[in-house]
């Protein structure tokens, strides 16, 4: 006679088995459909264009049946289309194409998201990063990081920065840049960032921490100065513009970054897999002059890397807008 427990625990045991070799079987013959992008943000910004660049050459590299199709559900700061992605059946043909701000930022910057960015999805890679500049216009007489600094705590409350909205990357650069300085100053959010530009050219603005890719252009053709990165090393995009270090600011270091996650209970062999894909073409020579050209610069990760860096993100900004006291959305 069979006891009842050590049948139950076989059919168990069969059972995992079983489901092992399926998923394992999936993850060898994965992908064989499309999958399925959902970008958190709009199409044409860098958001968008960074990721489409990343997917187009991962694609080669996954399989041959491997593409990827987006669909671009922005709003809420990113947080909609995020929740939106990692809410999806954890099969592995739904990911989303997302950033710091629903990763990392948003999770004080909101009362409720309506999701854990540390613990309700699956990390794969962030994809790139791009580092923010400290831009002036060349109305305002500033030509070095360190005269700016002296101007707006000889100024408080009467230097104006602009960025691309509350909580974006340019905004609590700028509200870095005061815990840092102690320097009071005000700050202007714009909802169009070719509006936002032209006033830092025309010096109706006369400051902004913006990224490259927004500034360049105008700094190449003179219309405005960069006066510092807020990064650890030059970028070769800007290699005669110094790092915030170089200019005696050493700790404003602000960037946008850019990633990869799935669903909640992905599969690790598929994730892993999607992981290697995207790395590889991160560490792809063209790919890699085509994200420098857009003025960022590939971060490949490893899952478990990324999810340890989420966690320390979520830290450091909750700390920086407790300390800049910026209500909740």
């Amino acid at each position: 006679m069979i006891n009842g427990s050590v049948l139950t625990k076989s059919i168990a045991l069969t059972a995992a088995g079983l489901f092992m070799l399926a998923h394992a079987a999936s993850a060898q013959t994965y992908p064989d459909k499309p999958i399925r992008v959902i970008n958190a943000f709009a199409a044409g910004t860098a958001s968008d264009v960074i990721p489409r660049t990343v997917l187009e050459k991962a694609a080669t590299l996954l399989g041959p049946n491997a593409s990827f199709v987006f669909e671009n559900v922005p709003g809420a700061g990113g947080n909609s289309g995020t929740a939106s992605a990692i809410r999806q059946d954890p099969d592995g043909y739904k990911i989303s194409a997302t950033a710091i701000g629903p990763l990392a930022v948003n999770k004080a910057l909101f009362k409720s998201l309506g999701y854990d960015p540390t613990t309700d999805l699956e990390p794969i890679t962030p994809s790139a990063q791009l580092s923010n500049t400290v831009t002036v216009s060349n109305k305002s007489g500033l030509k070095s990081l360190k005269e700016l600094v002296d101007f707006a705590k000889a100024n408080p409350d009467k230097l104006t920065y602009s960025s691309v909205g509350p909580g974006s990357s340019q905004h609590l650069g700028g509200v870095l840049f005061e815990q840092l300085t102690g320097a009071t100053m005000r700050h202007l959010p714009y909802r169009v960032t070719g509006q936002l530009v032209t006033d830092i050219v025309t010096g109706e603005v006369p400051l902004s921490f913006q990224n490259i890719t927004n500034v360049k252009e105008q700094f190449v053709a003179g219309n405005l100065k960069i006066l510092a990165l807020g990064a650890t090393k030059r970028h070769v995009a800007l290699p005669n513009v110094p790092t915030t270090e170089e200019a005696g600011l050493p700790g404003l270091i602000t960037s946008a970054w850019f990633a990869f996650v799935a669903p909640k209970g992905t599969p690790k062999a598929i994730v892993d897999k999607l992981n290697g894909a995207i790395v590889a073409a991160l560490n792809d020579a063209e790919i890699k002059k085509k994200l420098n050209d857009l003025g960022a610069d590939p971060m490949p990760m490893t899952p478990a890397e990324f999810k340890t860096f989420i966690a320390a993100e979520v830290v450091r900004w909750q700390e920086i807008i407790k300390k800049g006291n910026i209500q909740q959305m």
